[in-house]
């Protein structure tokens, strides 16, 4: 028993790890493929995948966004949870990185469920709004530039339905948000997004230790 959240060891994590993930053989090649990468770091790990597709699942989802998307980890995870007629909306402005993920998505039988748009994210978000289709989302998973986080959530939180779920990953980022005011942009915009989360009658909300910080807000 434990009044609070504790910080476990390696050996803990490790054990966390081998007794709770049931990752599809792609998840772990992608994330091996992605490791070596000078921006690695980025990825999400991967009991945060596993905790993400439990919410896709528990929520019924069948449309989901994802504004970032990397070597394509997150939106390969979430599209393995996703139903037969679900889809998955990933926004990145690097065709580069993403390339990375399509053969891994192809093999997992999933890339007809993950439609990728190259463009700067607000732009794609703007758009799918401008064709009427506030409401018609279920989940959304923000992981892109922090200091757009808080545009990004506005503009999600009107693409998802009543009862949908926004995911927003870095929330603790390093744990600096717990700091000073900082001259850091990031961090600034962190600071102030998780405050106004916090205070936001529009959702139900809770902030958890997984990963570098995970958000959940709820739309009422």
């Amino acid at each position: 028993m434990s009044s609070r959240t504790r910080v476990f060891a390696d050996t803990v994590y490790d054990y966390l790890l081998a007794h709770s993930l049931r990752e599809h053989p792609e998840q772990i090649a992608l994330r091996a493929a992605t490791r070596p990468h000078p921006l690695g770091r980025m990825q999400i790990s991967p009991e945060q995948g596993q905790f993400m597709q439990l919410l896709v699942k528990l929520i019924g989802a069948r449309r989901c966004i994802e504004v970032g998307t990397f070597t394509g980890y997150s939106a390969l995870t979430v599209a393995l949870a996703l139903p037969e007629d679900g889809k998955i909306l990933a926004c990145d402005i690097s065709d580069e990185y993403t390339s990375a993920g399509k053969p891994f998505w192809q093999r997992a039988g999933v890339a007809d469920k993950i439609e990728l748009v190259i463009a700067p994210a607000a732009a794609t978000l703007d758009a799918r709004l401008a064709a009427g289709e506030a409401g018609h989302y279920d989940f959304a998973f923000i992981d892109a530039d922090k200091a757009a986080y808080d545009g990004y959530y506005e503009r999600c939180l009107a693409l998802l339905r009543q009862g949908g779920l926004i995911g927003f990953d870095n929330t603790l980022w390093g744990g600096s948000v717990a700091g000073p005011p900082s001259e850091d942009e990031d961090t600034r915009a962190l600071q102030a997004l998780n405050d106004k989360l916090h205070a936001d009658e529009r959702i139900d909300m809770a902030m958890l230790p997984i990963g570098d910080g995970l958000t959940l807000a709820h739309k009422r």
